[in-house]
């Protein structure tokens, strides 16, 4: 996807980030935060948090990964907003039902979340509400629950899932165009599609966020299951575990294996290939793992070389916080 050096692209000088672990993570973010915030030299400046994502245990409208985490929900609402960031609810089963959308527990999550922050400052993008306010999103899979959702709670935006699967460039497409949508995550081996990718209008590149680490097997056959595997146990289903048919399964998740994943992409390629060419949306897996593995991503994708062991250090020395 080389530059058009003949075209009216924008060069986007913001990549905006999209972490793991609204409220899985919420103890690490509790101590990251105020380090991005009041040293903000130890970070890159091309980069920004654009969101948070997440769902707490036993959410019923959950997908893509079981949610674990304890937080109140008035608790990570309230970080969010102190620190001006977009928090989104990870609401992606796709299995839903008319009877599921009543749901107590996730329409008052719903109402918490969908208060909109008015005292932001610094230099955010995704979620951007009216007068420089930071409006909350949900990432979805049904369109049962978008329905639901944009009727009973509009001021949220929405963000169609990568649990979707989407493979084909004009099926990716044809999502770009949802009006209902604003961003879309595609399925991650469609990230170096780079003439098709560059073929887009300049609209449609603000909406879509790439997956950039994961580490699934790029041949993967079975990944629609996986995720519907998910939903079935956000349910409360009583279903196996999903069998990975990756090779290398055994290994579980390595940043490591990831990197050499043909679909990663690293902070050279944000740079240099995405966005000079009209990209600013990065998302960063990683709900299901470890607060160290966490850090690690916060590390790599956002930290500045010589500054990467001092935020290590600030992160593990802080004795509120558990990372293994």
């Amino acid at each position: 996807m080389d530059k058009d050096k003949g075209s009216n692209i924008m060069e986007y000088t913001k990549a905006y980030y999209h972490l793991p672990g609204l409220f899985e993570f919420y103890e690490l973010y509790k101590v990251f935060l105020p380090l991005f915030r009041d040293h903000r030299e130890y970070f890159y400046d091309w980069c920004e948090i654009g969101s948070i994502y997440g769902a707490p245990a036993d959410c019923i409208w959950g997908g893509g990964r079981v949610g674990f985490g304890e937080e109140s929900a008035e608790n990570v609402a309230a970080l969010m907003q102190k620190y001006g960031i977009s928090a989104r609810l990870t609401f992606s089963n796709s299995l839903l039902r008319e009877e599921h959308l009543t749901d107590k527990k996730c329409n008052r999550l719903c109402e918490i979340f969908e208060k909109i922050s008015s005292d932001q400052d610094g230099d955010l993008q995704a979620g951007s509400g009216t007068n420089g306010e930071v409006q909350n999103g949900i990432i979805l899979h049904s369109d049962r629950l978008l329905n639901y959702l944009a009727e009973n709670y509009p001021n949220f935006y929405f963000v169609s899932s990568t649990t979707k699967v989407i493979t084909d460039f004009d099926e990716f497409a044809c999502e770009l165009n949802r009006p209902e949508f604003k961003y879309v995550v595609p399925d991650f081996r469609l990230n170096k599609q780079y003439e098709k990718l560059n073929a887009l209008t300049q609209h449609q590149k603000d909406k879509v966020e790439f997956l950039c680490n994961e580490c699934c097997w790029f041949d993967c056959y079975d990944r629609k299951n996986c995720y519907e595997n998910v939903s079935r146990k956000s349910l409360g289903e009583d279903c196996e575990d999903h069998v990975c048919v990756s090779p290398t399964a055994a290994k579980g998740y390595r940043f490591s294996d990831a990197m050499e994943n043909p679909g990663f992409i690293g902070i050279d390629e944000i740079q240099n290939i995405y966005m000079p060419n009209g990209f600013s949306n990065f998302k960063i897996e990683g709900r299901s793992l470890g607060s160290a593995i966490v850090l690690e991503f916060l590390l790599y994708y956002m930290t500045k070389t010589e500054y990467q062991l001092k935020v290590r250090e600030e992160i593990y020395l802080d004795s509120s916080l558990d990372l293994f």
